[in-house]
């Protein structure tokens, strides 16, 4: 499987994550301002990696994935504050952000390969 498609495919199951997150915070536990930015920003990361798949440049590729990327770091923000206010217990705190920061650093991987593959193309054209 491509880093691609691991990434496309890790992103939506993170997202049903969150959304069922949610989903609990708001009727379980009553909570709707948090939870509601947990999903606002945590269901974002994979829409800006499929946005990004069609993307009009390799540049604008490597910009929308650096904008899930925030969006990553703001979802573990959220988690962390969720966990620390007792809304949600550490072990699915811990698990869940596990995940999110498994996207994190696949979405840092993605980002410096295709940078790196930009610096290397124009260093080649520079030379013909």
């Amino acid at each position: 499987m491509s880093t691609d498609n691991l990434i496309d495919n890790k992103s939506v199951q993170f997202a049903l994550r969150i959304i069922k997150a949610y989903q609990f915070l708001s009727t379980e536990k009553k909570e709707l301002v948090m939870s509601k930015q947990l999903l606002r920003s945590g269901t974002a990361i994979g829409a800006l990696i499929k946005e990004a798949e069609f993307a009009e440049s390799k540049n604008d590729f490597i910009h929308k994935l650096h904008i899930a990327l925030k969006e990553a770091n703001e979802t573990s923000y959220w988690l962390l504050l969720l966990s620390e206010s007792n809304y949600i217990d550490k072990a699915s705190y811990l698990s869940i952000d596990a995940d999110c920061n498994e996207i994190i650093k696949l979405l840092v991987s993605i980002i410096k390969s295709c940078k790196s593959n930009i610096k290397n193309n124009n260093l080649t054209d520079s030379n013909i």
